[in-house]
């Protein structure tokens, strides 16, 4: 059988292996009429003792086809509602023979491979880093709809599932079978199928073997039902939380814990129906669409390296230079060194460079603490990283990345200084967020070897690495910094030059528009919240004392400094209210004492009472959807700016960027993705609607009329 090949043994056991066309088996249409043929030959087969399916691929299977479900409508729902349905009636088939049957799963089973795995009565994986299961469906904003919902819930209970069908979790297989998602593990490849035959033919004649769990009389799923006291107490809670994580923002958590709930009430069958049309749901909305678009298919453009340089070999870095060892350079000698990279972290003092490595200490240590390392590891990481005040320790770095302050001049000096210790053909990079990498570079030997690596604090934590080419930047050093950021375990977008590139840029407008609001007498407690409102992690303001009202003062007199002009940039309001905030009442943000807040030793955070006297206005009432569309739509508009402009080089690199770089909101599926799910003519006239009452800063760039007239979304 093509796709499914068929093949009995002297024991009666036969073996299905999936070899799909394509590099990968999947719910592509051939899916369905494959397994129900299947289906025919197994429930027709004499002498039948058992059925073990496996993959002859590097996956065990990778589920839904994404193409497919983003082209679901309200038209079409109905359609796919029975075809989902189709395709559970016929694994069911599959889960009803009466032998029973295992899965040998030899690679990563994500999604509705898990949910084909678990149509098996017996589940076993090869016990590998490469083999991760899971349900990744909650993160492109949709849910295990092949059975996986109710099947966890079934297998688990409500809470143990959680962090699979809520949160997208994805585990080894040692994990998935402490769990109860798979049932065993074997240390070789050579030993899945035999392990997974060997338990068949040990079953054979065990009608308890070959009978599902929801299938068995009597069953009880663990935790207990709806009914049992820490479920009914938990259920309120997880309803308040999940509102609280997601602010009503994101459909497919509610919808799944809606659908784990009617699990617990009704029978199994009713319950699968309940998840088909969940999903059917689901896959209508614009939120799903959007993730689809950017965390799937535009992820895996930026990943599989469209934005690389084609022809150039491999640029892998092998000893980075690091210059500052504070916030950021500490946190870029940490990552560098827990993939392997021996790293020179360089300050002006021995003192402040071993206070830098200090940062990866701790860090290293938590993991030792938690039992995600062993000391062993901890130190072989620890000691790639040498602190160091000599210049001569940087000889031979075929990298050196510079973070130190936003300084022209400050950093003209160290390019001057230190750029002949790089190892012949090495690339400088510099960690700026806002300064132009063509005015850094004129300090440089060597300009096609300058490039801009702009990481984001903290480091080890944020995904995101902005690479910015300058005027002159030749291909060999983006392969350079594109590769380095893989190597790191990062997402690189590539940017073009400008002042502020592209995130730094968009992250401007969100605080420059909260800190309007404030300035025209919103309350500032509700300007925050309405940036949470739209999805943002925190308000405008809270961020903004963050990143310091102190630091955008100095950046702007670097600027003037620079000779660049930035009127363009219409931040007049802002200015202003930096120069009350800073100026005459000594408020320069968190780090500086407090800035629009106050912040209390046990970490918590109030309004600064004097913010109120000064911008407050009771009698202000600008709409709340006014307020949300300004925080929204500024950030949106100047993302369309950039692309325009030529300073993003894709829409993907937008969309990513904004997602992973500066938190928009995750609905949207990235600030150029929002406008085509919203409506291209319907975006234009919503920011005429906006720039006729609050200013000429909402007007839509050209670039939206020019798709329109083309019939173009941003893709």
């Amino acid at each position: 059988m093509t796709g499914f090949n068929y093949e009995k043994d002297a024991d009666g056991i036969v073996t299905i292996t999936m070899d799909m066309d394509g590099p990968v088996n999947s719910m592509s249409d051939a899916f369905l009429p494959l397994l129900s043929e299947t289906a025919d030959k197994l429930e027709a087969e004499e002498g039948l003792t058992g059925v073990v399916l496996t993959s002859a691929k590097k996956t065990f299977f990778a589920g839904g086809d994404l193409n497919m479900l983003c082209q679901v409508t309200e038209d079409s729902a109905e359609e796919f509602f029975h075809g989902v349905e189709a395709t559970k009636t016929t694994m069911r088939r599959i889960e009803k023979l009466p032998v029973p049957v295992a899965a040998a799963i030899n690679g990563a089973a994500l999604g509705g491979g898990l949910e084909l795995a678990l149509a098996c009565n017996h589940r076993v994986a090869w016990d590998d880093k490469s083999v991760q299961l899971g349900f990744p469906e909650v993160t492109l904003g949709l849910l295990p709809g092949g059975g996986g919902v109710v099947k966890a819930i079934y297998l688990m209970g409500l809470m143990a599932s959680n962090e699979y069908i809520l949160e997208g979790k994805r585990v080894a297989p040692a994990k998935a079978q402490a769990s109860g998602l798979i049932d065993a593990t074997v240390a070789s490849l050579d030993e899945l199928l035999p392990a997974a035959k060997a338990w068949v033919k040990a079953h054979k004649d065990d009608e308890a073997a070959s009978t599902q769990p929801w299938d068995t009389k009597g069953y009880k799923i663990p935790g207990g039902g709806v009914n049992h006291p820490a479920v009914a107490q938990m259920l309120p809670a997880a309803a308040a939380m999940l509102q609280q994580k997601t602010r009503g923002l994101l459909p497919a958590p509610a919808k799944i814990l809606d659908i784990a709930v009617a699990a617990l009430r009704v029978d199994f069958e009713t319950a699968m129906r309940i998840e088909s049309r969940g999903l059917t749901y689901l896959a209508c909305t614009p939120v799903a669409k959007n993730m689809i678009n950017t965390f799937f298919f535009q992820m895996n453009q930026i990943s599989g390296g469209a934005s690389r340089p084609k022809g150039v070999e491999p640029q892998k870095t092998r000893k980075v230079g690091i210059l500052g060892a504070g916030m950021m350079g500490q946190g870029i000698a940490y990552v560098s060194a827990m993939a392997g990279i021996e790293v020179i972290l360089k300050d002006i003092s021995q003192e402040a460079a071993d206070k830098g490595k200090a940062y990866s200490e701790k860090l290293l240590a938590k993991r030792v603490s938690k039992g995600r390392m062993t000391e062993e590891k901890a130190q072989g990481i620890l000691a790639l990283i040498k602190p160091t005040a000599a210049n001569e320790d940087l000889q031979d770095c075929d990298l050196i990345i510079e973070a130190v302050f936003e300084n022209i001049k400050l950093k003209h000096k160290i390019t001057q200084e230190l750029e002949g210790y790089l190892a012949e053909g090495g690339v400088w990079g510099s960690n700026t967020s806002t300064l132009p990498i063509t005015q850094l570079s004129e300090a440089s030997r060597d300009a096609s070897n300058f490039i801009g690596v702009h990481f984001f604090s903290p480091v080890d934590k944020m995904p995101l690495v902005e690479i910015i080419m300058g005027e002159n930047t030749g291909d060999v050093a983006l392969a350079k910094a594109f590769d380095y950021a893989l190597q790191i375990r990062k997402t690189p977008i590539v940017v073009n030059d400008s002042l502020g590139f592209f995130t730094s840029r968009t992250f401007g407008t969100f605080i420059d528009e909260g800190v309007r609001l404030l300035s025209e007498g919103m309350h500032p407690v509700k300007v925050d919240n309405l940036g949470k409102a739209i999805g943002m992690p925190v308000g405008p303001l809270a961020v903004y004392d963050e990143v310091s009202l102190e630091l955008s003062r100095k950046a702007q007199e670097t600027w003037e400094e620079m000779g660049i002009d930035t009127s363009a940039r219409d931040g007049a309001v802002a200015r202003d209210v930096v120069n009350t905030m800073i100026g005459e009442h000594g408020r320069g943000g968190r780090h500086h004492g407090g800035g629009f807040y106050e912040y209390a030793e046990d970490g918590t955070k109030a309004i600064w009472p004097p913010l109120l006297d000064i911008y407050y206005k009771s009698e202000v009432n600008i709409p709340v959807d006014d307020a949300k569309d300004r925080l929204l739509f500024r950030q949106v508009i100047e993302a369309l700016r950039c692309l325009e402009e030529g300073v993003l080089r894709t829409v993907a690199d937008g969309n990513i960027g904004s997602i992973m770089g500066i938190g928009a909101p995750a609905w949207t599926g990235g600030l150029l993705q929002f406008v085509n799910t919203y409506g291209l003519a319907r975006f234009s006239s919503r920011c005429d609607e906006l720039a006729a009452v609050y200013g000429e800063r909402f007007k839509a760039p050209k670039i939206v009329a020019d798709k329109i007239a083309a019939g173009e979304t941003f893709n």
